[in-house]
């Protein structure tokens, strides 16, 4: 079972739902990205999400947008984020640690030495935004042959035919998108949302996954009442990018932020 199966099954049995909290590796510089992913962590993140900076980052808006680019500054490669995380499994063995990010940097790694490398570092996913199921199965036999989990998003547009090939190739847990948009839009509809969770699980036992859109306290408490999994990512960005030029009040600000939703996860 992998780390990812594991720690689902164990907030199913708790009652919980899973909080995913995403930062890019490298923002806003390399040095501080250790000990952001263990601050949230300990501020109650259940999984991880670790971006890994692209300079075309075509599903995010210009929050994360921007952080790939502060990343880039400083040369953060893909190489740079498997480093990152083998740092931290030095301290936490346990927290499951997805990579998001876009599928040239792997094609240039190559798909076996990839998939080997991040399994060697203590990668546990992998969500490539911008392949599709129809070409993604080479990369996906790659990570299976080291239990990685191949990690797809779903959309409000996505037809029972897509949802059924996708979920056919993901592992660990689905990743649906809450809204037809990028990364940091303000529109959420949680019934809308409710109502596709319901069609999706007509499809498939994976736990699912919801992000974009929740930035408080109340949105993922309400999102948390539908799915299985919470992901937050450009208000925690946001917040590093105001923080950007005070390192050492990021981390604090982070888990200050991320304990609330935790509450309100636990609470509701």
């Amino acid at each position: 079972m992998s780390r990812i199966a594991k720690r689902f099954e164990d907030l199913r049995e708790a009652g919980r739902t899973a909080l995913i909290p995403y930062i890019t590796a490298g923002d806003p510089r390399p040095e501080i990205t250790v000990d952001l992913m263990h601050a949230l962590v300990e501020a109650g993140a259940d999984l991880l999400e670790l971006g890994v900076p692209f300079s075309d980052p075509m599903a995010d808006g210009p929050v994360i947008q921007a952080a790939c680019e502060r990343a880039l500054i400083h040369h953060v490669s893909l190489r740079r984020v498997l480093d990152m995380v083998a740092d931290f499994r030095r301290r936490d063995g346990d927290t499951p640690v997805v990579l998001m990010g876009y599928l040239n940097p792997i094609e240039v790694m190559g798909y076996q030495s990839f998939a080997q490398q991040a399994a060697a570092a203590g990668v546990d996913g992998v969500l490539t935004v911008d392949i599709p199921p129809e070409e993604a199965g080479e990369l996906v036999s790659a990570l299976r042959a080291h239990a990685l989990d191949a990690i797809f998003l779903l959309a409000p547009t996505s037809t029972d035919e897509r949802i059924r090939r996708i979920t056919e190739l993901a592992r660990g847990f689905v990743y649906y998108v809450s809204f037809k948009g990028v990364t940091g839009a303000k529109s959420l509809d949680v019934d809308a949302v409710a109502a596709k969770l319901e069609q999706v699980r007509r499809h498939t036992g994976l736990p699912i996954g919801v992000g974009f859109g929740i930035r408080d306290a109340e949105s993922a408490a309400a999102v948390g009442r539908v799915a299985d999994a919470v992901v937050v990512g450009s208000a925690l960005v946001q917040r590093i990018a105001d923080l950007q030029d005070r390192a050492d009040a990021i981390a604090p600000a982070l888990a200050d932020f991320l304990s609330g939703l935790r509450r309100a996860l636990d609470q509701d």
